[in-house]
């Protein structure tokens, strides 16, 4: 049998500074996933305003949490400043510490519904372009007919 082990994770910005925009969410929307799959996990769901993260994810027994979630936080404010997806000046990055809860398969329905309405739980932090880009990904033109 399979062990499924489930987490939500959530982290806010260094000064719980409003400093998340439509930038860095696709960012994470690319970036979290990716090392999750390194990482031996999956993300399931990702949420986010302007001041904080909320992942759930599943991870394999041999996920070492740790260093999944400081390759989470730390890589991706390393990276994006580095790749200037943070805003001009510079202010982007989390502050120290984050939670971590584990979720049962049978509260997963939820959970991933409070994750992803986040916008919802707080319209006023709320990042315009997120998660519209999710549902609905821009169209690129089609192939000219040459």
């Amino acid at each position: 049998m399979r062990a499924r082990l489930y987490y939500h994770l959530t982290w806010t910005t260094r000064l719980r500074a409003a400093t998340l925009d439509a930038s860095i969410a696709r960012f994470l929307g690319r970036y979290l996933p990716a090392v999750a799959r390194q990482e031996r996990a999956r993300v399931l769901e990702l949420g986010l305003v302007r001041t904080h993260v909320h992942v759930l994810f599943e991870a394999n027994p041999g996920t070492q949490l740790p260093r999944l979630v400081q390759r989470f936080k730390g890589g991706s404010s390393a990276l994006a400043r580095k790749e200037r997806h943070a805003r001009e000046n510079g202010a982007f990055g989390w502050t120290k510490g984050y939670s971590i809860e584990t979720v049962s398969p049978r509260a997963l329905p939820a959970v991933r519904a409070y994750v992803r309405e986040q916008a919802k739980h707080h319209p006023r932090e709320a990042v315009p372009g997120w998660p519209e880009w999710i549902e609905s990904p821009p169209v690129s033109d089609p192939p000219s007919a040459e």
